[in-house]
């Protein structure tokens, strides 16, 4: 639903779009400056009228308490000039000027609950405050700090101080306790135009699309998406999923992202606000230089369903233009598609393909670069699928060796890419700036640690999930010599036979476990039970077999005649009981393996 259109222009918005829990406010800049201009824009009118909707489908108790006639326009009407007044008097004077005063005076509860109910609605949505403008010398990404604070903050605090006026008035009473909550938009962006050399001339209205420049974020933020995993895989196809597309720009946002080394444009619907958002805790934005050089890959996350039909049930897909240079990926824009980890992987697998045919082996692992407290260092790179512990091993590594590790920078936290480098080491490369983690796998203190930067996705849900940030891109893509390569073994048991480190002694070796790519499933897709994927990677790698191929041998050859250790670990992640304690015994093993060999 739209703010609906008046014969007096609102001046302080483009637009305010609800759509299920979710409401999209669009600028140009300016918001109203005084709790006076918010009560009489069109805006709060808009969201009344919202709030009075749903109290009518759900037949609220409350309602019975209102003036008899308050969902009839007439009704409806009278309460609004009744809300304004009392955002500057108290009731008993707003009373004498509503026609339906005397009711309020006699059961002023029933009013004070209704304000509360009507305060609790409104947060009860996930807020979105785009800020949009023109290119040059006042573009509102010049001068972001001044935007966001003229738009978001300020409504912040109006919204919250109507609140208490309003509730002041009706009680009659002030406020004893107050609670800063946020009541005005939990994500703000500024959207720029920019110009870019396109290849996709196909696609009716991509160019005009807004670029993402800048984000405010307040944390902690918490969606709920309409899925919590990811079915399946992406598919390559042979036709351009986008030909012919016709894009309305008002319902799509770009955000350009630096996944790794590539530049990737990444376009969502607004349809998934929150998901297109939690990119900025996941990937650095391009820069303008970047943008006006033009992305290596596209990716169209929310286009109508019909268009990607042919490509049969699951239409995932991405198309290899090799004529332009270019790959092009889209979703559709469906409930079901409706999970970070498609936004998330999709950019991965484009990653992975871009940098293969730039020479790279991609990897599906976690890597960090550690310092130990004698000056040694270590870059350890573990290897696996979804969910069997990379992080998790990583982050009780962190824990573990509290006074003996003077710093761990994480490289990469899901994906990154190999290459070999002139003094013949392979050095490691991450994409990512964030992560996105399963709350169930974090330690408690870890996860309240980083509430105050978090984006929380369906806490109250199987595989409920954190996108929170934990590095940055200069380290990202950097590049560092590889020591140690693991690869997690998630499902075995620890025994004499079957060590938690357990050294593979030979490329071939090696080799051999990283094809065959075997993890329990954890319930972070839906594949169930004992699974292989081809170098637990499915994101790339078996699409482009041939070339990968010949690219992991090369790279393990070059690994192990440089030094870099190879095992198996088990972090038994996927075994009942031993979610936290494996992951943290495999840790305590890596870190007497890394203290031993440096010392």
């Amino acid at each position: 639903m739209t703010m609906p259109p008046s014969s007096k222009p609102d001046i302080y918005l483009r637009s305010l779009v609800r759509d299920d829990r979710q409401v999209i406010l669009s600028t140009e800049g300016i918001l109203c400056a005084t709790t006076e201009e918010l009560v009489n824009s069109r805006a709060f009118e808009t969201v009344l009228g919202f709030y009075l909707d749903d109290l009518e489908r759900h037949a609220s108790p409350i309602l019975a308490r209102m003036a008899p006639d308050v969902t009839a326009p007439g009704g409806r009407r009278r309460l609004l000039s009744l809300l304004r007044n009392l955002s500057e008097t108290r009731l008993e004077n707003a009373a004498r000027v509503a026609a339906d005063g005397d009711h309020y005076l006699n059961d002023r509860r029933a009013l004070h609950l209704f304000i509360e109910g009507f305060y609790d609605f409104w947060r009860a949505h996930d807020r979105y405050l785009i800020c949009t403008s023109e290119q040059g010398p006042n573009s509102h990404d010049r001068r972001p700090y001044r935007t966001f604070n003229i738009t978001v903050e300020r409504l912040k605090h109006l919204v919250r101080a109507l609140y208490r006026d309003i509730c002041e008035n009706i009680t009659g009473d002030r406020l004893r306790i107050y609670r800063q909550v946020s009541a005005g938009c939990d994500v703000g962006i500024i959207a720029v135009q920019r110009q870019w050399p396109s290849t996709v001339g196909t696609v009716a209205g991509l160019d005009n699309i807004p670029f993402v420049r800048q984000v405010l974020i307040n944390p902690p933020l918490i969606i709920d998406p309409p899925e919590n995993r990811r079915t399946g895989e992406f598919l390559k196809v042979e036709t351009n999923p986008l030909e012919n597309l016709d894009l309305d720009p008002e319902q799509w946002l770009c955000y350009p992202a630096q996944v790794g080394p590539v530049v990737i444009f990444i376009y969502f619907n607004r349809r998934f606000m929150g998901l297109g958002c939690s990119l900025a805790n996941l990937f650095e934005l391009a820069t303008d230089e970047q943008i006006a050089s033009g992305p290596e890959a596209i990716y169209l996350y929310g286009v109508p369903s019909d268009q990607l039909g042919r490509y049969g049930d699951l239409p995932t897909v991405f198309f290899d233009d090799e004529a332009n240079d270019l790959l092009i990926a889209a979703v559709p824009g469906e409930d079901r598609f409706g999970y970070f980890g498609y936004l998330k992987k999709m950019a991965l697998t484009l990653h992975n393909v871009r940098v293969m045919k730039r020479g790279r082996m991609p990897f599906h692992g976690a890597m960090t670069r550690i310092t130990l407290r004698n000056g040694r260092t270590a870059s350890l790179l573990i290897m696996g699928d979804t969910a069997t512990g990379k992080s998790e091993t990583l982050e009780a590594l962190r824990t573990l060796g509290r006074d003996s590790i003077s710093d761990m920078t994480i490289v990469a936290d899901d994906m990154g890419s190999l290459e070999i480098g002139s003094d013949g080491r392979v050095h490691g490369y991450g994409t990512e700036i964030g992560a996105f983690i399963r709350l169930d796998d974090l330690a408690r203190e870890y996860a309240f640690n980083q509430v105050d930067r978090a984006i929380i996705m369906s806490p109250q849900k199987v595989n409920a999930r954190v996108v929170v940030p934990v590095a940055f891109l200069e380290e990202v893509t950097a590049g560092y010599p590889v020591d140690y390569v693991l690869y997690t073994n998630n499902y075995e048991q620890v025994d004499p036979d079957h060590p938690i480190v357990d050294p593979l002694p030979t490329p071939q070796a090696a080799l051999r476990v990283f094809r065959e790519g075997a993890a329990m499933a954890k319930g972070t897709t839906t594949s169930i039970g004992l699974v292989h994927s081809y170098f637990a990677n499915i994101f790339g790698p078996p699409q482009y077999r041939d070339m990968h191929e010949e690219l992991a041998v090369r790279t393990f050859e070059a690994a192990f005649s440089s030094g870099a250790f190879f095992a198996q670990i088990r972090t038994r992640l996927a075994l009942p009981g031993f979610e936290i304690e494996g992951p943290r015994e495999a840790a305590h093993a890596l870190f007497e393996l890394i203290s031993r060999d440096r010392s």
